[in-house]
């Protein structure tokens, strides 16, 4: 272990802080910190701290085990160094490439996004780190829009002179990187105008007329998979949360998919005509 400081108050995070909020928090911070970037006597070891915070802290198990019982639980002959918190490398076939992943929890742990710690220097500052050891492999980018990162494409790309197709597997998100023989591929995905991402869930506002709202009726609602008919109950109030399982983002290591969330945003018609007036007041 680096530390003895509560993961929590290096991360600067609350113990009730969300997976997205504990991911945008260890960013932060490994940035803050990171050797390259700050040059301090004790960045070097504030940056192995937040690494190591944010391993337990992303993995909910392990998060789980650590709010139990605190930094004991992760030392040397505490009775959870290995087992389920072991590492793992895995790779898998498919076409003519060959897709690996490695990670130093068999719980699938990221470092928000990043295949390594130091992959956070590479990707918003543009160069390698002094620290890393692994051999270097060619890097490329591809963008994507938020539906091609969700359900997956195939992509072709002219590679040292030669054109090769590459498979994008459903569900990668912005800043995933995917090794393939030869090269990496990092993934940026492009903002979407109607779906929001947290993870696997997916997130979109939906504008449903007053009369639905009052009465009730049918709007058609986009999802990853096209439009899905839902049905407005009468009396829905306006931010009313309804949830549509399984049709969220497909989880890249554990496999399922999350879920989306649709919000209903009633909307107000500015000017009413008279009969509308006069429905208004029987209400």
């Amino acid at each position: 272990m680096v530390s003895e400081r509560d993961y929590y108050d290096i991360l600067g995070v609350d113990k009730n802080a969300t997976g997205a909020e504990i991911k945008k928090a260890y960013r932060q911070k490994a940035l803050e910190w990171h050797p390259d970037r700050n040059k301090s006597a004790e960045a070097e070891q504030r940056f192995k701290e937040v690494n190591e915070a944010y391993e337990i802290l992303s993995n909910p198990q392990k998060k789980q085990t650590y709010d139990q019982y605190g930094h004991s639980a992760f030392q040397q002959g505490g009775g959870f160094s290995s087992g389920p918190f072991g590492g793992y490398s895995q790779s898998y076939q498919q076409g003519p490439f060959t897709y690996s992943y490695s990670t130093s929890s068999g719980q699938g742990f990221d470092f928000g996004g990043f295949s390594d710690p130091f992959e956070i220097f590479e990707q918003f500052f543009g160069g390698a780190s002094p620290f890393r050891q692994a051999q270097h492999l060619p890097r490329y980018s591809l963008s994507l829009s938020f539906l091609e990162a969700a359900r997956g494409i195939e992509k072709e790309f002219v590679i040292s002179g030669k054109r090769k197709k590459i498979k994008i597997p459903a569900g990668v998100d912005d800043g995933s990187r995917i090794r393939f023989s030869d090269f990496y591929i990092t993934i940026d995905v492009k903002p979407d105008r109607l779906f929001r991402r947290d993870g696997a869930d997916v997130f979109i506002d939906q504008a449903i007329s007053l009369k639905t709202a009052l009465l009730g009726g049918t709007v058609s609602v986009p999802t990853i998979d096209g439009d899905l008919k839902l049905r407005i109950r009468p009396g829905t109030q306006p931010s009313t949360m309804v949830r549509l399982r399984g049709r969220g983002v497909k989880r890249l290591q554990q496999g399922g998919r999350g879920d989306q969330y649709v919000r209903f945003v009633v909307t107000i018609p500015e000017k009413l005509s008279r009969d509308q007036k006069l429905a208004a007041e029987l209400f």
